[in-house]
Parts: C-alpha cells; structure tokens; sequence
C-alpha cells in the first residue's frame, strides 16, 4: 500500500511538471550565461550531480541556506529559462533544461519506483539521447546523429549483470559492430564488424564469462579482407586456437 502511494505522488509530480507553470518569484532565480554552462558536446550538465537517481551526490541550497524544497526556475542573463526542477531536500527529482532558444535541452521523468528516463536533445529539437534506468543504473541507452540516425545503442539485464545488445552505426546509416545476444541460456553472442563502405569484416560468436566478467571469443570467426578474400580463425575462451 505505501509502494502505491508513493507512486501515486510520483505520478502526479511528473503531470504537473508536464502542464503546470512555474509559481515563483522570476526575481529569485539564479541566472546564468549561456556560453559558460552550455556545453557544445555535452549540453547542460551542472544539473545532474543533483539528481541522486542517476549518480548524482550534491545537494541544493537556495539563497537563505536551506535545502531546496518544491519548484525552482533559473534563467539565462537574457531572462530566457534555462532549468525547470521540482526538489526534494535539495534533490533533484524531476526537471527540464532549455536552450537559450526555448528548445528543450533535456527533460528527466521517473516512470515508476525503479525506473526513470533521460531524454537529451539537440539545439534544433531533435533527440540526441534516450537513456532509461533501472533503480539508478542505465539500463537501455541510444544515442543519434543529428539526422535522426542511430549512433550507438546497448541494452543491459535490469541488474547490470551482462549486455543483451550493444550496437554502433555510422552516420549514413552503415552498421558499425552488431553485438548480441543469442543464447541467453549459455550466454552465447553473434558478433560482427563492418567496413566503412558496409561490407562485413568478420563475423563470429563469443560468450559471457562470469568468472571474468568479461566477453571472449569461442568458437568459429569468419574474417574477410577488404577485397572479401575469407579466412577462417578458431577460438576456445577467448584464446586462439591453431587451425590445421
């Protein structure tokens, strides 16, 4: 009963970031300028060592020296708002960044009591990354290009313990490296690497070894040179067997 209440809170926190506006006073806000807090490659970072439901360790004080409680508003030198956040003793539970352009920059939302999501963008709008976690961990991760492509994605088990799929792509839409699962039983993965203009450049299984924590190659991989001249390599536990 106290799990669906508390979700229930959760709920509605996350509606009313969606559609409610900001009630406090503009005058109290923090302002910031832009070419000094948005990052070309990272975007608005300063936030996230407050949200402890992705690794964040800090805590927000407003100006009295009280933990922040309820919502806050930042704006930029040019009075353009730059972070939305609703907090709780100075965390960081749900929030919004924006560009100077009122373009959203990233927006964070918890779905349920153990997952959340990230949603981070480019100047223009469109998504650069899609993160969803799993009681704190990263569960399922995309990243794009800015024309929409996939970038890189990778699935993990709710508990972090092995990938299910890990895959890149290039720009135009060219597989880089396939990573995934195909025997979740023995832990068994397809592998395969690309060149640039598409063609494959080998191909094979590996397996999860718990013992190592690690991915080795095992069995047979199929290799082939850019001109698609195939050789052929065996492998038992990520050591390189001679082949007769």
């Amino acid at each position: 009963m106290k799990k669906i209440f508390l979700l229930l809170i959760i709920l509605i926190v996350s509606i009313k970031l969606s559609y409610a506006q900001f009630s406090g006073q503009l005058s109290d806000a923090t302002k910031y300028n832009a070419a000094k807090v948005v990052d070309p490659d990272y975007g608005i970072t300063m936030y996230e060592k407050l949200n402890f439901q992705t690794g964040g360790d800090s805590i927000r004080n407003d100006k009295k020296g009280y933990a922040c409680q309820g919502w806050v508003q930042d704006i930029y030198e040019s009075g353009k708002i730059i972070h939305k956040g609703y907090y709780e003793d100075g965390h960081l539970k749900i929030y919004k960044n924006f560009f100077e352009n009122g373009n959203v920059e990233r927006e964070f939302k918890v779905s349920d009591l153990k997952r959340c999501r990230m949603l981070i963008y480019y100047p223009d709008g469109k998504t650069k990354s899609d993160i969803t976690y799993y009681e704190g961990n990263p569960q399922i991760w995309t990243d794009y290009y800015p024309n929409g492509q996939i970038e890189y994605t990778e699935e993990s088990t709710k508990n972090m313990e092995y990938i299910i799929q890990r895959k890149s792509y290039l720009e135009d839409g060219k597989p880089q490296e396939l990573f995934e699962l195909i025997d979740p039983k023995r832990k068994i993965y397809s592998k395969k690497e690309y060149y640039e203009n598409g063609n494959i450049k080998a191909e094979g299984t590996m397996k999860y070894s718990k013992t190592m924590i690690d991915y080795q190659k095992d069995g047979e991989w199929t290799i082939y040179d850019e001109k698609g001249k195939i050789s052929k390599e065996k492998w038992v536990n990520g050591e390189q067997q001679k082949v007769d």
